[in-house]
This record gives structure tokens, C-alpha cells and sequence, in this order.
């Protein structure tokens, strides 16, 4: 007999004990007594891109004929409030599962069947029963774990992607375009080698960043790509569709389409679809390039910021909090490592992406068994991407300011100023100059007007930091918002 708040439920393998409030049945109980091991489900994108596939296959199936429409109503009803989230706490079973996401397979199956009766009237646990759903037979018609779960991995990804890393990027994108165009007339000093160089406009430095973020929505949009083609939804278990209708495929990626608003493409080869996840692959290498990126525009920043008396306080970072527990006054880059950090899981996710669909690991034979820690994986690097980059532009970039006063300073003091005289000068005398202002604790300035080694309008001009930037300008040589 249950215990008390329990009911019985069997599947394939006998019976089980379910809590009487869980939507679920015995397969998923089964699965949670079997992987207490991140102690977390999978993703709630991926249980929500199964309820907008499970209520898709239901209308396709109706419309195909092969699925009564009363039942098809209600499930397609109880699928969409899970697609909505409604129902998120009936997803128990651990993300490290079974390879193939069958368990949340039959997680989603029997949820909805359940929720389904509940609409019929019949109630929770009626599996078996006349009239009712069946988590398989009806909600799973026509599908396996092996092309449901990962066409449900394509729909989550597809719709983070869209929906929150490239707005996120685009916000980004314009709010260093916007300081690139404002900051275009600030000279600073460049640095090559962590060593001074020549002079280059704010506006030209802010503008390299944007570059980089528009380039990164490029590749967000390639991912986003990857993740609405291939999906591999009609190859039902080894990708040869058997027990689907030939035009399940097609007509559920329209139907997700519908839904969604993203172009789903069904595979052109479903055994590869499913036998390996070459598009996870290659999306995530997208997110990753990404994540260096931004690492190399918060490095800078940060680097920039530094002092303020001792570092090069070319930029006023915004004071957020305090940085020290036992340095009074002191402030951090605290945005800027952040997005470092980001960057550092981005990229072991990378690696774990990549080891899940490596031959022999995860890719074998006819189906891909990692499939969960990819999708997870996958979707954490999407996540902290798409925050991060709203961070950066609240918490860092909308009060970052320009120090001009030092940018000026540090320019007169550079060495390096000597390289638009060595034209007019020759190499080797302008390099003897330099070691020579150096030795002495002078400015190119000073020296040269010492020596009077050319007239002074000239050499006014020649040392011009506005001029040493647009050299090409002429030509289409150093535009500063970067596209």
C-alpha cells in the first residue's frame, strides 16, 4: 500500500511511488532516484522548448490525421503552459542523466499527460485508463528521446540566443559606438607591447572596441544559424524515422516556426543530425570568440583606470563599491573582472561542449549520448553572455569618463612622439634623440627646440598628436565608430 501523499504509478518496469501532488510519473521517479547527483534539473529553457515541441508535434499529428483532436486539444493545451513555465517545479530528474535526455523525455511525456487529464476531467494518474492521454502513445506520437531531446536542445539555444544574447550585444555595440563618436577629438597615447607608441584618438581605441562587439553579433547571429537548421525532430531513434510520418519533420519545424518566430529548418541528413552535435560544436566556438573579446575591451578598460596615482588613469572607472576590506578609500575594476570571469567559464564550457561531442565520448554510433551536459553547458555560456553584457553597459560604460587632463600630459611626456620626426630627421638620428631625452628626463619638445634642429612652426607641426592620428584619414584610414 502507499504511503501517505503517495500514489502508485507503473511503467515498463513495474511499479513506483509518486508524491500525489507530482505531475510526473514512474519513469521520471525512477530517473530521480537513479542521478541524485548535481542535485539540479536541466535547464528551464530546455523545458520549455519541450512543451512548444510537444504541442507542435500534437498539431501536426492531428492535422496528419493520426491523432484524435479531442486529445490533441488538451494535450497541446497542457504543453503550451509548460512551454509558458507554469509547471517548472514538476521537472525533477538531474541534469546528469541518462545521455540521451530520455528521462526528461519521458518527464515532459508524462507531465503533460497528466496535466492533459486534469483537463479532461479524468485526473492525475489515469494512465491506462479509457479515454485518457498516454505520456507515450499520444503525447510522444510519432517522436524518441533520441530526436526530441535535441531538437529541444536547438529550439533552447536558438531562442536564447535571439532573444537575449543578440539584444544584449546590440546594447552593448551602441553604447561604445556612442562613446567612440563623443571621445573622437581626446588624443591619448598608444601602447604597443605594454610600451608607448604613438598617439591615437579615444574615439579610434572605443571604436576598435565596438568593432569587436558588432563582429561578436556576427557570430551570435552565425550560431543562431546553426541552432534553427539541422534540427533533428523525424529521425524518431536512429534517424531513419521510423513510426513518424514522412512529413512530421518538415511540418513540425513550420509549425515551430509558427510559434516561435524563428526560421526551424528540418535536417537534410538525420542520421547526422543525430549522430553527432558538429552544430554545438561550432556555435559554441561563436560564443567563445565572444567571450576573448570581451575580455580584451574589460582588460583594457581596467588597465586604463589604473592608479590613481600610480597607474596610467587614463580613464575614470565608476566607483561602485568599496574594494578593500582594510585599504580605506581604495576602488576596484570590480565590472571589468567580472567580465573576465565570465569569460573564463565561457571558455571551459567550451571544452565540455566540445569533450561531449567527441567520437567516443558522447558521439556514438547512431546517437549522441551527452546530450544534457552539452545543452547545459551551452546554455550557461549564452546566460552569462547575454547578463554580462547589460552589465557592462550599466554598471560601467554609462559613467565611464575620459581623464583629458592626464591623456594630455602623457602624450607631451611620450618618447615615442620622436616617430613623426623621422622623416625629416633619419632613423637613426631621431632613435639617438629619444635615448638621448630619456638619459636627460626630457620631452622630444625640449630637446629638439634645444638643439634647433628645424624651425619651431614645423616642428609644432610635425609633433601635433591630433595630426599623428589621421594620417589616412584622407584615404579612409582610422574612421572611430568602428562600423
Amino acid at each position: 500500500m502507499a504511503d501517505q501523499g503517495m500514489r502508485i504509478e507503473k511503467d515498463s518496469m513495474g511499479q513506483m511511488q509518486v508524491p500525489d501532488w507530482a505531475l510526473w510519473g514512474a519513469s521520471t521517479q525512477r530517473a530521480v532516484g537513479n542521478f541524485p547527483i548535481a542535485l539540479r534539473g536541466v535547464p528551464a529553457e530546455v523545458i520549455h522548448a519541450f512543451g512548444l515541441l510537444k504541442a507542435a508535434c500534437a498539431k501536426v499529428n492531428v492535422d496528419l490525421g493520426k491523432l484524435d483532436p479531442k486529445i490533441a486539444k488538451v494535450v497541446i493545451d497542457a504543453a503550451t503552459e509548460v512551454a509558458q513555465g507554469k509547471h517548472d517545479k514538476h521537472f525533477p530528474v538531474d541534469v546528469y542523466q541518462t545521455g540521451s535526455g530520455t528521462s526528461s523525455n519521458m518527464n515532459g511525456n508524462e507531465v503533460i499527460a497528466n496535466l492533459a487529464n486534469v483537463k479532461l476531467g479524468i485526473g492525475i494518474g489515469a494512465k491506462g485508463q479509457k479515454g485518457a492521454v498516454h505520456p507515450n502513445d499520444h503525447v510522444n506520437m510519432g517522436q524518441s528521446s533520441n530526436d526530441t531531446f535535441p531538437t529541444a536542445m536547438h529550439i533552447a539555444a536558438a531562442v536564447a540566443i535571439s532573444g537575449r544574447l543578440i539584444p544584449g550585444l546590440r546594447r552593448l555595440h551602441a553604447q561604445l559606438a556612442k562613446q567612440a563618436k563623443e571621445w573622437d577629438t581626446i588624443i591619448k597615447i598608444g601602447r604597443t607591447h605594454l610600451m608607448d607608441a604613438t598617439p591615437i584618438r579615444v574615439g579610434q581605441v572605443f571604436g576598435g572596441y565596438a568593432r569587436q562587439v558588432e563582429l561578436g553579433i556576427m557570430r551570435a547571429e552565425g550560431a543562431l544559424c546553426s541552432m534553427v537548421s539541422n534540427m533533428p525532430i523525424g529521425g524518431t531513434a536512429v534517424g531513419t524515422g521510423i513510426n513518424a510520418h514522412p512529413e512530421f519533420g518538415k511540418r513540425v519545424c513550420d509549425e515551430l516556426a509558427a510559434r516561435t518566430g524563428l526560421k526551424f529548418v528540418e535536417a537534410e541528413n538525420h542520421p547526422e543530425a543525430q549522430a553527432a552535435k558538429n552544430s554545438f560544436v561550432s556555435a559554441h566556438g561563436q560564443l567563445k570568440t565572444i567571450a576573448i573579446a570581451l575580455t580584451k575591451i574589460a582588460n583594457d578598460i581596467r588597465w586604463l583606470g589604473s592608479g590613481p596615482r600610480c597607474g596610467i588613469f587614463e580613464l575614470l572607472v565608476p566607483a561602485i563599491q568599496p574594494g578593500s576590506s582594510i585599504m580605506p578609500g581604495k576602488v576596484n575594476p570590480v565590472i571589468c573582472e567580472s567580465v573576465v570571469q565570465v569569460a573564463c567559464r565561457v571558455m571551459g564550457n567550451d571544452v565540455t561542449v566540445s569533450a561531449a561531442d567527441f567520437g567516443g565520448i558522447g558521439s556514438i554510433f547512431e546517437l549522441n549520448v551527452a546530450m544534457p551536459v552539452m545543452i547545459d553547458a551551452f546554455l550557461e555560456s549564452v546566460s552569462l553572455l547575454a547578463n554580462v553584457s547589460n552589465v557592462f553597459v550599466d554598471n560601467l560604460l554609462l559613467n565611464l569618463q575620459v581623464n583629458k587632463q592626464q591623456c594630455e600630459a602623457l602624450i607631451e611626456q611620450s618618447l615615442m612622439m620622436i616617430t613623426s620626426l623621422a622623416p625629416e630627421i633619419g632613423y637613426d638620428t631621431a632613435a639617438k634623440l629619444a635615448k638621448q631625452a630619456f638619459e636627460e628626463n626630457k620631452t622630444i619638445r625640449q630637446l629638439v627646440t634645444e638643439q634647433k634642429l628645424m624651425p619651431m612652426d614645423k616642428l609644432s607641426s610635425l609633433l601635433d598628436p591630433d595630426s599623428m592620428t589621421r594620417p589616412g584619414e584622407g584615404s579612409g584610414g582610422g574612421g572611430a565608430a568602428g562600423g
